[in-house]
């Protein structure tokens, strides 16, 4: 079962964790070592300063000549470097007295560190995740680019990324390079790491940088081992310092389990040994809150097919759950709901976790999903949210300006909340075998109800105020965010052992929206939340945004039925999970085309580990119970391994 961190000792347990540090090796065994791990640290890189560096010179040129508006330092490294070697030519106050005429850009804090160091503050600071999206956002919101002058100090390799964009914007972009990177001059402990990963003899890998990657396995091919590396790889437990780690790690299709709240080494090593704890708990773990659940159940519920699935792991069938399987179409549900409004059954953990059990034990699907609402979050808001009879939710208060945003009262979603949390511990009561799923809605679906009051075809008035008020957007979708990681951590204290985030109506957006206004903020979340359970991340019409889905990191990628499951999965790359993704529709079909229906989408999984099947979508309320009985054998029975 989940549970929440700080109950959770974070320990690898004497596994054997592999990390590429060169610089801070040491450091890194050490921190290993203090979380329970056995270190096997093999640097992969070597930094490699430029002394013979024309570039470097005649940066420093333009520079004294004010000829730079903007100059972007993107490592703590790179400043150090570039000033010992231009300092070689010209006197150290000339040129701080020169940079502070132009606009000086820190990429996070190591950077901005180095330049005060030297009596220069930077006039911008990349927050995290800093990444090149970050700055390229940052100089935006600073005004036009066109015919500016950017220099950008890089670091081992250009950022084609970065120099792309600022270059879009009609700036004119002057690399400036200080350091290289290459492989280490003894290279005898990097083939034993990869010797140690190709025989299965490693348990948790992390990375740093993505040149650490790119050398492993350029090693391994140089060596005739990349296949083997390749296998290894893939059974072990892997983390990534952060997003630029991250985009080269799945470059070369390396899955990544676990990037951490904020890009630090510590930070990194510490919430690994947390997640490699509840993933391989050397006891049976139990929590107070759930103390109803027997050790052999919580042993027993970690090996279940579905968390099996969620981790990309074999199982011994292809588990399946529905959305909305406790709904309408079930004659149990609707005498429950006739005598109860949808909002009491919600905030009565009795009635909610009686829907959630009674479609369990009917329907025999492997996971439970609590009964509850993807707009419950906004009650504590104060905006009037009300469940129409026939109409849906509507907002009596919609908030349409930063006026409105200000008077929202602070929310502490785990007190306010707390009934959903009670629900899931009843739940787990019941059903101690059956991995439950808790869920919340996404901020950008959220953030619609918000402005739209209620629901939309166009989204025109929840577009136009993040076109046209940028501050109001970010603010609003960062409080969200914000409340939307308490309710999930609540949830997973009380026992829920994965999350679904549904983004119900996040497919209105094109990508570049969903990059610019969405994408920071599902990161955020789950990033906060992957350490302490698996993320399943929904949307609807979203064929356009899958790609991008996959980067917010979740760990299974669910489909609507507007994708063909096979082409979806390779766009995504099987490093993450897919679930999904029959047509709801189809439940009206015939017994035997509903059948030949899940056949063809497990005939497109393949049998690769890590498919959940599910609809592409909630249940209808229509639909005959006894099609959904047959859907649920189907899957059983044509998946058996």
């Amino acid at each position: 079962m989940a549970i929440a961190s700080a109950e959770l000792e974070a320990s690898f347990n004497n596994a054997t964790v592999v990390a590429f540090e060169s610089r801070m090796a040491a450091e890194t065994a050490a921190l290993i070592e203090r979380f329970g791990g056995v270190p096997l640290v093999a640097p992969a890189m070597r930094e490699v300063p430029l002394d013979d560096n024309p570039a470097a010179f005649a940066f420093a040129a333009k520079l004294l000549a004010d000829e730079f508006d903007i100059v972007i330092f993107l490592t703590g490294v790179g400043v150090r470097e570039l000033f010992r070697l231009i300092e070689t030519r010209y006197s150290r106050s000339d040129l701080v007295a020169a940079m502070r005429r132009a606009v000086i850009v820190a990429r996070g804090p190591k950077p901005a560190a180095a330049l005060r160091a030297l009596g220069v503050e930077p006039a911008i600071a990349i927050a995290e995740p800093s990444t090149w999206r970050e700055i390229v956002a940052a100089l935006d919101q600073s005004g036009s680019l066109m015919g500016k002058q950017i220099a950008v100090q890089e670091y081992g390799a250009s950022n084609r990324d970065l120099t792309a964009a600022l270059e879009a914007r009609d700036a004119l972009v002057t690399a400036v390079p200080v350091y290289r990177w290459t492989l280490p001059l003894d290279r005898a402990p990097l083939r034993a790491a990869i010797d140690a990963i190709a025989a299965g003899r490693a348990d948790a890998i992390f990375f740093t940088s993505s040149a650490q990657a790119t050398n492993l396995v350029r090693i391994a091919e140089a060596d005739g081992l990349a296949e083997r590396l390749r296998r290894g790889l893939d059974s072990t437990f892997i983390g990534s310092i952060g997003p630029v780690c991250s985009e080269q790690l799945r470059t070369l299709d390396i899955h990544i389990d676990l990037e951490p709240a904020h890009p630090k080494l510590g930070h990194l090593v510490k919430e690994m040994a947390a997640a490699y704890a509840r993933r391989h708990p050397r006891h049976p773990l139990t929590i107070s809150s759930a103390k109803f659940v027997d050790s052999a159940a919580v042993s027993d519920i970690a090996d279940h097919p579905f968390l099996r699935a969620c981790r990309r792991e074999r199982a011994a069938y292809t588990p399946i759950w529905l959305m909305r399987q406790a709904g309408r179409y079930m004659p149990e549900y609707r005498r429950v709901r006739d005598q109860h409004s949808f909002l009491e059954m919600c905030r009565t953990p009795e009635l909610a976790a009686e829907v959630t059990v009674t479609a369990v034990e009917r329907l025999n699907v492997d996971a439970a999903i609590i009964f509850a609402d993807i707009l419950l979050p906004l009650l504590p808001m104060g905006v009037g949210l009300r469940y129409e009879a026939g109409d849906g939710p509507t907002i009596e208060r919609p908030l349409r300006t930063m006026g409105d945003l200000g008077r929202l009262p602070p929310v502490d979603a785990a007190e306010s909340l707390s009934f959903v949390g009670e629900s899931i511990r009843l739940v787990k009561r019941a059903l101690p075998k059956t991995p439950l799923i808790g869920f919340a809605g996404a901020p950008f679906t959220l953030a619609s109800y918000l402005i739209e009051g209620g629901g939309s075809r166009q989204y025109q008035t929840t577009k136009t105020l993040a076109y046209n008020e940028p501050e109001t957007w970010a603010r609003l979708m960062a409080l969200l965010a914000r409340i939307t990681v308490d309710y999930l951590k609540m949830q997973i204290a009380a026992g829920a052992d994965v999350v679904q985030l549904f983004d119900s109506w996040v497919g209105s957006l094109g990508p570049d929206d969903y990059r610019r206004l969405v994408l920071p903020y599902m990161q955020t979340i789950i990033r906060e939340i992957r350490p302490l359970a698996p993320v399943i991340h929904f949307g609807t019409i979203t064929g356009n945004l899958l790609e991008l889905m996959r980067d917010a990191g979740g760990d299974v990628i669910g489909l609507d039925w507007r994708v063909e499951l096979g082409e979806a999965w390779a766009r995504l790359g099987y490093n993450v999970a897919v679930q999904g993704n029959l047509d709801p529709v189809a439940l009206f079909a015939e017994p035997a085309e509903i059948r030949r229906r899940a056949r063809t989408i497990l005939d497109q999984a393949a049998g690769r580990p890590g498919h959940i099947f599910n609809l592409g979508h909630g249940i209808l309320p229509e639909t005959p119970v006894d099609h959904v009985l047959a859907l649920v054998d189907a899957v059983h029975e044509f998946s058996a391994r």
